[in-house]
């Protein structure tokens, strides 16, 4: 009848997704300017984890442990993420709790440089090249591991924009004495 897709399978542009996950986080209420609540909630399958947005009642019904069937979904990106639906015509229906196979990494939702630069091809906004340029440069700044999407987050939160601004202030530390530190402790040292 219906074929299930498994998260891993999920690209920007699908439609009619039927997915089966369990529900891991269940995020903030936002409200639009028309009113509506919307809430981003983190799921997750045994091949990995998303983020689904979730408009008004249905949203307040989901709960941590729940597991749901989405039929008629859809992908897109918002905000260089990766992020599910429900469309029209389509629901989600609570299946069972708490009892089900599933793995956090790799999180589909996290921000892509691949997303990005497709949003930006037509010519967006002045911060979305400049998130796709951040993007860039951490990603391959660092050697730690990177999440499904090849994007490295530990090293995305922690470098500047250039990528080399903490590696300057390290090397400069380093010769005035102090063996290792952070960025934060190298400005406050060389400033005393």
């Amino acid at each position: 009848m219906t074929t299930e897709t498994f998260v891993k399978d999920i690209k920007p542009g699908l439609k009619n997704l039927n997915v089966i996950f369990i529900v891991l986080e269940t995020g903030r209420v936002t409200k639009t300017k028309d009113g509506h609540e919307v809430r981003t909630c983190k799921v997750a399958d045994k091949t990995g984890s998303i983020s689904i947005s979730v408009w008004d009642e249905v949203g307040a019904l989901i709960q941590t442990g729940d597991i749901l069937r989405l039929t008629k979904g859809y992908a897109s990106v918002f905000k260089g993420c990766l992020t599910l639906y429900t469309g029209r015509g389509g629901e989600l229906q609570k299946i069972g709790e708490f009892c089900m196979v599933y793995s956090e990494v790799p999180n589909f939702s996290e921000p892509n440089p691949e997303y990005l630069a497709l949003m930006n091809k037509p010519g967006l906004n002045e911060q979305g090249n400049n998130a796709n340029n951040n993007n860039g440069s951490s990603s391959t700044a660092g050697n730690d591991a990177t999440n499904g999407n090849g994007v490295n987050c530990q090293s995305a939160a922690s470098t500047q924009p250039s990528g080399r601004a903490n590696a300057g202030n390290a090397s400069r530390s380093s010769a005035s004495g102090s063996a290792v530190s952070n960025g934060k402790e190298t400005r406050r040292s060389s400033k005393r």
